[in-house]
């Protein structure tokens, strides 16, 4: 769906038919006025494909929009923490919070950490609550079938929460059921990584063993299925170098048939490309003329050019890095798609749709991956994109994670394996100019290994997996260090701290991470 309503539980079933008749919108983005997939008489209690439990479900997709969920924090841990990028706009802009994020260390008073964690709870407490609606809840009868695709449903978008949270904090609570009491969940003590993990694959393995391969994409866009949850499996192994089960979890995606990769690089950031066969899991946007922002995300606009006037497009945070700058081959098409530079006295910059930039604008470069269609613009009667998905697992994202758990298994016919996926990416990458970024042809595994890291940097650019790359190939102070980020130190800043507001929530049951 390009819109997930939140519905309260206490409604009585007329008012709860009546809002679902009313309330649903399609799937379909910006002028679509035919509801796609709204329920109404004729589909009452739900639409084909679907089930009767989507007014709690969507609710847990609705928090995949929220500003501390996929937009402030998430940008600023996942993106400008990693030599992808620096926190762009003015010196001072964002404060203590956000500089510390582009310098460090980032300290436990932090209001983004803290935003972070809030944030993922919340998500994970809207999960755990549909859940208890669908164990719990004799109003609806279904059959146990349904029942369980809702599970996985759920599931799969708690473990990916976790996920989260495990990367950015390390040792969290494990917080699986609803308390009476809510303050009750800040005493929780923190679980192991090794217990994080073997929950986190607990709920995504569910996850993949139950949900769909696809929905109609008609009604239910954006909907997870279990290549989604596969692929996040395979980033899951690969993060404990589990390399075997990353490999085999990045095969069940890749051999789905589900996903390819034919959509062109310079599309897939597009509203164009929103929901392609690229896309295996995005968080979705929309926007009309009478909505230019509630049904959206303001992930772009955060990132978007700081201008004035019809440059006024976002914040100007985020902006690509002169280290991501030089990463790139020559004649990389995928460099002109993710860096966008601003006009100088001599030399003008010019968008994807051909646009000339100002002159003197805070930033010579913006992440391009962000930037919205003029027209749409125009359409929507807002400039900040809000409309515009976030993409956060990629099919070429699957592929090259098959790539590097592949030549980390070792063996003459799994480095071929390797190689082979490597350069599907880079054959889509150069599309039918033969004479830019040949073939990989090295045997070598350490050569391989270097290959693979190189590819995933520029292909994946300002995609939220740099940082956390650098952190599990244990490279983060060497490289980050080198591109001019010199406070950073690995043992203490490859995790955010535990949040001090947290600890004292719970009353030092909470403890530190190491280095804060």
């Amino acid at each position: 769906m390009k819109l997930f309503n939140i519905f309260k539980t206490s409604m009585a079933k007329t008012m709860l038919v009546l809002a679902l008749a009313t309330a649903f919108t399609g799937c379909k983005k910006f002028l679509d006025t035919a509801r796609q997939g709204a329920y109404d008489e004729e589909n009452y209690p739900y639409p084909g494909g679907s089930g009767p439990y989507d007014q709690y479900i969507f609710g847990a997709y609705n928090s995949l929009r929220d500003y501390n969920v996929h937009v402030d924090g998430f940008v600023n841990a996942t993106s400008i923490r990693s030599d992808d990028a620096d926190k762009g706009s003015t010196p001072s802009d964002g404060g203590a919070d956000v500089i510390s994020m582009d310098n460090f260390p980032v300290l436990p008073s932090n209001g983004r950490a803290n935003a972070l964690w809030t944030g993922y709870y919340g998500l994970i407490n809207k999960c755990n609550s549909t859940l208890y609606q669908i164990g719990t809840n004799k109003n609806i009868v279904t059959t146990d079938a349904i029942k369980v695709q809702s599970q996985a449903e759920v599931r799969f978008i708690r473990g990916y929460a976790y996920f989260m949270l495990t990367r950015f904090f390390g040792r969290v609570p494990i917080i699986d059921t609803l308390f009476a009491d809510p303050a009750a969940q800040n005493n929780v003590p923190q679980a192991t990584t090794a217990q994080l993990y073997s929950f986190i694959e607990s709920d995504l393995n569910f996850a993949a063993a139950n949900l769909p391969l696809s929905w109609d994409a008609s009604k239910f866009a954006g909907r997870v299925t279990s290549g989604a949850a596969n692929g996040m499996l395979a980033k899951v192994y690969l993060t404990q170098k589990k390399w075997a089960a990353a490999m085999s979890a990045a095969s069940l995606v890749m051999n789905s048939g589900q996903y390819d990769l034919s959509t062109p690089y310079a599309t897939i950031f597009s509203e164009e490309g929103e929901n392609s066969r690229e896309s295996i899991f995005e968080v979705q946007g929309r926007a009309d003329a009478n909505n230019p922002t509630s049904q959206g995300i303001q992930y772009a606009s955060l990132q978007g050019v700081r201008g004035s006037g019809a440059w006024d497009l976002g914040w100007g945070w985020n902006t690509p890095s002169t280290a991501l700058e030089a990463a790139y081959e020559p004649n990389d098409p995928r460099k002109a798609r993710t860096i966008l530079y601003t006009s100088t006295a001599t030399t003008p910059g010019l968008t994807i749709y051909g646009e000339v930039t100002p002159v003197g604008l805070p930033n010579p470069r913006y992440n391009n991956k962000v930037y919205s269609n003029p027209s749409i613009r125009a359409t929507v009667g807002n400039r900040q994109g809000w409309w515009m998905n976030v993409r956060i697992l990629r099919y070429a994202d699957v592929v090259l994670m098959y790539a590097e758990a592949a030549n980390e298994v070792g063996g003459a016919a799994n480095i071929t394996a390797a190689r082979n996926a490597l350069n599907l990416v880079r054959k889509r990458a150069r599309g039918s100019n033969n004479s830019i970024l040949p073939d990989v042809t090295t045997a070598d595994q350490a050569e391989l290994r270097d290959a693979i890291r190189r590819e995933r940097r520029v292909e994946l650019a300002m995609e939220h997996d740099r940082f956390f790359d650098l952190v599990r190939w244990g490279v983060a102070q060497s490289t980050l260090n080198a591109a001019g980020k010199t406070n950073f130190l690995d043992s203490r800043d490859v995790l955010l701290p535990i949040p001090q507001t947290q600890i004292d929530l719970s009353k030092g049951v909470l403890t530190q991470n190491s280095g804060y």
